[in-house]
């Protein structure tokens, strides 16, 4: 795309090229603006998911021992989650488009706190499952509402800085989660021992319902569509047949059942595609409408969050594992760890907007090389000190990857919505998260399995390395197609 392309107005954009769906509807037509106690409280819902799919992470060897889960089990309570949540994520947009964003806000929190209290109270390791499974449904229902509120409450620099907000507010949830988990574990709380990873979600969750009812406005679409049965089990089935087998096909031994799931997902995602268009050409409204995916924001941006955070998903679960397993470090110890990448992820992300606003977005450029910088720095560490590692040898590397994570994810996330309608604001954010969480979940198992599979033969250090390298080749792929991204950035 050319520079002069780049810099046209709005208005002769629009005049030379019919755009692909209907322009944005006014905020003030879809409800009052939100306030920052209305941010604070939305964006307090979008951590709360992103916290629990990685706070089990360094519970996960005493929930082992506790329920004699076993390696399939704890796969499950991790990948249960994650599947779930991926699963429902659009539905969970469409339906707060049609019903009100507010009133799913509300609901999808209270679900949220109840599954948390059933996670923490599992009597059993299957209970858990089937609790953490319930909680990720839970999940879908809230956090689409979180960027469908914002995207319809919000406008110019406002809309922004919310949305620069919202992508910091993801990252150092991911990273947070992990440290909270092994201080909550460490602590053991009345001698609730992991059972506080989860608990601890209700008196959050009982403090965001009552700010949501205060501060955050109705919003709902000017145009309610009806739920596209066909495209939600499609894309059901296209998630969950891909997903699943490659979270528990390690555990399991890879069974029958885990290949021919493999075998059914290019037929199930190849249906859903074909029903979704169908859908937009006959004239109703598809789950994911074919329209909303021409917008070269939007589709470049999805492409980039895959390998994205297929590393970062990755990284931080066999980041766990390796250093309570391989360097004997207590669940404290292992969280604070991340405590340079959570401060580093904070500063960039502060620094970004204005760092936007001169360079574009080839400040996502810069942060991939940077977060390749921090990964050369741990691969140093760990092939030079394994294994008397010590906190502060990988500590510089963890802050530099930090530093190039936070220059990165809350920039792609501000891009990806800015050409998205208000009254699609829902779906939008539906698909961007959808596609996040389903990268997530598939850097735990593939990135996961490598790096489990490798230790009997290579040793702890060898398949960490490994892991590593495969991290950086996620990370030099995202790099390399931000190269593509529009340069200026709204």
């Amino acid at each position: 795309m050319s520079e002069a392309t780049l810099r046209k107005s709005p208005s002769s954009s629009q005049s030379s090229s019919p755009s692909p769906l209907p322009p944005s509807v006014p905020a003030a037509r879809h409800g009052a603006a939100l306030g920052p106690l209305g941010l604070f409280t939305v964006l307090l819902g979008a951590a709360l998911p992103l916290i629990d799919f990685f706070i089990v992470n360094v519970a996960l060897p005493t929930i082992d021992h506790d329920l004699a889960a076993g390696p399939a089990v704890l796969e499950l309570i991790v990948g249960g989650y994650g599947v779930s949540y991926a699963v429902l994520l659009v539905l969970g947009g469409r339906l707060g488009d049609t019903a009100g964003r507010r009133r799913l806000f509300l609901t999808g929190m209270a679900a949220f706190g109840l599954t948390s209290l059933a996670c923490g109270l599992a009597p059993t390791a299957w209970t858990l499952v089937g609790a953490r499974v319930a909680q990720g449904a839970a999940a879908a229902l809230m956090l689409p509402q979180v960027l469908a509120t914002i995207q319809a409450t919000t406008q110019g620099p406002r809309r922004a800085r919310a949305m620069s907000l919202y992508g910091a507010t993801a990252g150092l949830s991911m990273v947070a989660g992990q440290i909270l988990g092994g201080v909550l574990v460490a602590a053991d709380v009345a001698g609730s021992g992991w059972r506080s990873v989860f608990l601890v979600n209700v008196p959050v969750v009982l403090l965001g319902l009552v700010l949501a009812v205060r501060a955050v406005p109705e919003t709902r679409s000017d145009r309610p569509a009806s739920v596209d049965v066909p495209g939600t089990l499609l894309l059901a089935l296209s998630l969950v047949s891909l997903l699943l087998p490659l979270t528990e096909g390690r555990a399991t031994g890879w069974p029958l059942w885990t290949w021919v799931s493999l075998g059914v997902f290019p037929f199930a995602a190849t249906a859903f595609y074909r029903t979704e268009r169908r859908a937009d050409r006959l004239g109703r409204t598809p789950l994911v409408p074919p329209s909303l995916l021409r917008l070269e924001s939007l589709r470049r941006g999805l492409v980039m969050v895959v390998p994205f955070s297929i590393g970062f998903s990755g990284f931080m679960f066999v980041v766990a594992v390796a250093l309570q397993q391989g360097l004997r470090m207590g669940p404290v110890a292992a969280g604070l760890a991340l405590v340079p990448m959570a401060v580093a992820f904070f500063a960039a992300s502060l620094a970004g907007p204005r760092l936007v606003g001169r360079f574009g977005s080839r400040v996502v450029t810069a942060g991939g090389v940077l977060q390749a910088v921090g990964i050369c720095l741990i691969l140093s560490a760990v092939l030079r000190g394994w294994p008397d590692l010590g906190l502060a040898a990988l500590a510089p590397g963890v802050a530099v990857a930090g530093l190039g994570q936070g220059l990165q994810l809350p920039v792609l996330m501000r891009l990806m919505l800015s050409d998205v309608p208000a009254d699609r604001a829902g779906v939008g954010g539906g698909v961007m998260v959808t596609t996040q969480q389903s990268a997530l979940a598939l850097g735990v198992a593939t990135l996961g399995s490598l790096f489990l599979a490798m230790v009997p033969a290579t040793g702890m250090r060898d398949a960490l390395a490994a892991t590593l390298l495969v991290q950086l080749a996620m990370i030099a792929l995202t790099a390399l197609l931000s190269l593509r991204l529009p340069r200026l950035v709204r």
